[in-house]
């Protein structure tokens, strides 16, 4: 049978997606399942979407060079899955993940079939600006105050700003914001950066402004362009309180019964395996950020497929997952991530196979709007995120968590 045939019967539900490896050569299942893909991405206005996707070995060194990677030997294959579609903010969206955790990417599935078979996921941008905090040094700490004191004048970031906005085409400086220590001035400058994740154009923005203060402050060293109040790939309160990239709010409403049949516990167990786990438990480990289940996963595994920056999935992954029982016994959950840092533009964004998981997502480079698209890739990260938190967190309340990896995560050893 032909491999569009087969892809057919798996569009209309006839085969099973997930019996396809079982029923055809492993290579051969890719490659129908591709065609179901296209076919669904088709229904959304984004077909070929994938066709930049490989699947045989196959990398154009020189997409990379001068871009991506020094002293190249190779390029790793990871696998890359399609969990979805999900109902986002009333739209239908697919969304790719790259990952090596076997069930990762079926578990997600799950987690977007139960959001999608209840409310759908409502997600909402409440700031957005990158963050880049410049460390300055005085001969005192009398002259450090007097530069926070300086920068916190109305007139005086105005110019600030001036200076910043001269270096760049769609970067606009939102907030400066100082922090003394001894002789030291930390500047916290807060940006918007487009469609663009945005360190490349707010480090150069910064250098602008350090030039500006300069002018008014001749005395001023510049000790590093980041002070570490950024707070770039590191683990920090400060981008847990005040946010860095995109911060985001992300919730949903699942009836009882798909709770019960497409999740397989209940809303009493689920809220308060929750509650239990994601709130008491980490406040226990004193936890920063870190009040979730797994977001981690979730978060990494999209940035590898969509060319973000890996290493950022250290702030990214900020999450405090919520779940209630409702007046009519039904499920809510949110997602709070104070610290998304994604771009649709730039980086490995512009890698062949990035590009096409981008193109699937509908948000391959600038949008019409400078930053719509990267907000899109951002509530996607979320929504992404929030079905991967509800299905772990049923499997953990119904204690099928072991079961399920041990049937699906494991194979015979290869001899």
């Amino acid at each position: 049978m032909p491999n569009e045939d087969i892809a057919s019967l798996v569009l209309e539900d006839i085969i099973k997606d997930h019996q396809l490896e079982k029923l055809l050569d492993p290579h051969r299942a890719v490659e129908v399942r591709r065609l179901k893909f296209d076919a669904q991405l088709q229904s959304l206005g984004r077909g070929g979407a994938l066709a930049e996707l490989p699947y045989q070995h196959d990398l154009d060194y020189k997409r990379v060079l001068g871009a991506n990677c020094e002293i190249v030997v190779g390029y790793v294959p990871i696998p890359v899955g399609m969990a979805g579609p999900i109902t986002l903010n009333g739209e239908s969206v697919y969304i790719p993940m790259a990952t090596t955790e076997g069930c990762l990417v079926a578990s997600t599935n799950r987690g977007c079939k139960a959001i999608t078979q209840g409310s759908g996921a409502f997600s909402t941008i409440v700031r957005d600006g990158i963050t880049r905090a410049p460390l300055v040094r005085l001969p005192s700490a009398r002259e450090a105050a007097e530069v926070l004191l300086w920068i916190e004048d109305e007139s005086n970031f105005k110019k600030l700003k001036e200076a910043f906005e001269s270096t760049t085409s769609f970067g606009k400086l939102i907030e400066a914001r100082p922090t003394v220590a001894g002789r030291n001035v930390y500047i916290r400058l807060r940006c918007f950066s487009g469609d663009a994740m945005g360190m490349n154009m707010i480090s150069k923005g910064s250098l602008a402004v350090i030039e500006c203060l300069r002018r008014t402050f001749p005395q001023l060293s510049l000790i590093a362009l980041s002070g570490n109040m950024c707070t770039d790939k590191k683990a920090a309160a400060m981008n847990w309180i005040e946010g860095r990239g995109k911060s985001v709010v992300i919730e949903a409403t699942v009836p009882k019964e798909v709770v019960r049949s497409t999740l397989k516990t209940s809303v009493p167990a689920i809220v308060e395996a929750n509650t239990n786990k994601n709130l008491i438990g980490s406040a226990m480990a004193a936890t920063v950020g870190g009040f979730n289940a797994h977001a981690a996963n979730n978060v990494t595994a999209v940035f590898l497929a969509t060319g973000q920056d890996p290493a950022q999935n250290v702030e990214s992954s900020n999450c405090i997952t919520l779940m209630e029982e409702t007046p009519d016994g039904d499920l809510w959950i949110s997602c709070t991530m104070p610290s998304i840092e994604v771009g649709t533009v730039g980086g490995g964004t512009g890698l062949p196979a990035q590009s096409a998981c981008l193109k699937a997502i509908g948000v391959k480079g600038g949008g019409d709007n400078p930053g719509d698209n990267s907000k899109k890739l951002a509530h996607v990260v979320a929504a992404a995120t929030m079905a991967g938190e509800l299905s772990l967190m049923a499997a953990l309340a119904s204690n099928s968590l072991v079961a399920a990896h041990m049937a699906h995560n494991r194979k015979p050893v290869s001899k």
